[in-house]
């Protein structure tokens, strides 16, 4: 189903307004990179209460009752309440729903009936509590640990407190979007609109958590190349689960077994799996896991149809000797620099994928392509030893939050279709749209990325089929330009044309040289020249 694209552009627009109110709210004795737990947290809020609703609305339509009265009544309540945690994974009471929460806030029925901040807390804990001993436990536990309620920077008092979230509660509540729409990424977008806003600490490595629209929707169509559906779909550095959920898209069927991702820092973990429930992917479907990917493996013996990755680039790591022991870095005998994890990051990538048809597509520095000592002895390994790597593709400069610097595409497939004795190197540096403060890859420039990697002939200046002959031939160095001549070429000079020029030159400076010693002379001065 097509994108609408002017509704998403209306719905973004919408959402960075209300972004910039709720951070005038709060102004004051909070950081504005900390801004976003509030809003995040409240916007998944709103969400969970709304699939209560309309879930409860299509359960409870033959029997002619709301769920307020069911929920009320002891002979509903238990049976609501199963179907809510086996369909849902949690429980929210009526009272406790967002709409009931923000009427508290503008239309109170008396003094009683006022919200407090309190009410809002307990709210999230009784949610939360009610996943506790079931399956779906897992997917909430801690997803509102960021949301801190009783922070005195929020206001030193309940009544502060109260008066300043009843204030993001009320702007949530009014933003015009349906939050039921799977292809709006509200979070995602959400995120990267603060730190737009605000330019602060967690934006400048907002790259590690959130990646642009247009590598993201250009490695999830490498990786899908061809499928109709995938079993198991895969990130081990997960950030906002973006590129996860773009992979969902470009299946033809759609369909996806199961997600599997990792993500190491706390804030960008809860991010994940609120985005996952917020793009109807159901708790029993995925498994995100907080760690570090490259000491723990949270995936287990998992294999993946499809894998998509933007590590941190160049990451210092442990690279401990006992490492080497570990099966995903095995094969080769050597582990990656301590100065540089990339490669154990796609080390840790080939041992997850699926032998009858697994596909990587991983964004990655281009000191991968060409550095030496550890680095060449894996690049040799996935190339020689297990022909895994499929193509090269080298992308434009500044197209990241956090850093400048042009990454490569790195397509890797476990079965290469007859395409195992070359490797197919694209030069799409040149193809973007340069943008204020960071560069954009439009829909034409992935089309004709993809299109050439489907095409895999050679495009002058542009894409190259290299022989396994010439990559041995290079010691296995992947660098671009050695397969991809990008040069312009110098255009020829004629030398009697230059000749005849300089002859002209110097007759005009002849003439133009005695009309002025005439002139100086008239004047009864020395020419100089």
């Amino acid at each position: 189903m097509a994108i609408d694209t002017n509704k998403v552009q209306s719905q973004a627009a919408e959402l960075s307004a209300t972004c910039w109110a709720i951070a005038n709210d709060l102004r004051g004795g909070m950081d504005a990179n900390e801004f976003r737990n509030y809003m995040l947290g409240t916007i998944f809020y709103r969400y969970l209460s709304e699939r209560t609703e309309l879930y409860m609305q299509e359960i409870l339509k033959n029997d002619g009752i709301s769920y307020e009265k069911a929920f009320a009544d002891s002979d509903y309540r238990p049976v609501v309440e199963q179907w809510s945690m086996e369909h849902l994974g949690y429980i929210i009471k009526p009272e406790n729903l967002f709409r009931n929460l923000t009427r508290k806030i503008l239309k109170p029925e008396n003094d009683n009936d006022r919200f407090s901040i309190e009410d809002y807390e307990r709210a999230i804990n009784e949610l939360t509590g009610s996943t506790l001993g079931h399956e779906s436990e897992a997917a909430f536990k801690g997803l509102f640990d960021d949301m801190r309620l009783q922070d005195t920077r929020l206001g030193d008092t309940v009544s502060d407190r109260t008066d300043k979230i009843g204030k993001v509660m009320v702007r949530i509540a009014d933003l015009n979007m349906d939050l039921q729409n799977h292809e709006f990424d509200i979070l995602g977008t959400a995120y990267m609109i603060l730190i737009g806003l605000f330019q602060s600490d967690a934006g400048k490595k907002g790259g590690e958590f959130f990646t642009p629209v247009g590598p993201s929707t250009l490695c999830a169509t490498l990786a899908t190349v061809g499928l109709d559906e995938a079993k198991n779909v895969g990130d081990c550095t997960c950030g906002s689960v973006s590129m996860l959920l773009d992979v969902q898209k470009h299946l033809t069927t759609g369909r996806v077994g199961h997600f599997y991702g990792q993500e190491n820092n706390p804030t960008t973990f809860n991010l994940a799996r609120m985005n996952m429930l917020m793009h109807g992917v159901d708790y029993q479907d995925f498994s995100i896991c907080k760690g570090d990917t490259l000491t723990n493996d949270t995936y287990g013996d998992a294999k993946m149809t499809v894998q998509v990755c933007n590590p941190p680039y160049s990451l210092k790591w442990d690279a401990n000797a006992q490492f080497l022991d570990d099966p995903r870095y095995s094969g080769v005998g050597k582990l990656a620099p301590k100065s540089h994890a990339d490669m154990a990051f796609l080390q840790h990538m080939i041992y997850h994928m699926d032998d009858a048809d697994g596909r990587i597509a991983v964004l990655l520095p281009h000191g991968v392509l060409f550095r030496g000592g550890a680095e060449e002895d894996i690049r040799k390994y996935i190339i020689k030893d297990i022909n895994r790597l499929d193509a090269v593709i080298g992308l434009p400069a500044n197209l990241f939050h956090g850093t400048s610097i042009p990454v490569a595409i790195l397509v890797l497939k476990s079965q290469r279709n007859g395409n195992s004795n070359n490797i197919l190197f694209i030069d799409a540096s040149k193809d973007f749209i340069k943008g204020k403060n960071q560069n954009e890859l439009s829909d034409e420039h992935i089309k004709r990325i993809v299109d050439t990697y489907i095409n895999r002939k050679n495009v002058d200046k542009f894409a190259y089929v290299a022989s396994m002959e010439e990559i041995e031939e290079n010691g296995y160095n992947l660098n671009i330009p050695r397969y991809v001549d990008t040069s312009e070429e110098e255009p020829e000079i004629d030398l009697e044309e230059v000749a005849r020029e300089i002859e002209n030159t110097n007759k005009e400076i002849e003439s133009v040289s005695s009309e002025l010693k005439k002139s100086f002379d008239e004047l009864g001065l020395t020419f100089p020249f």
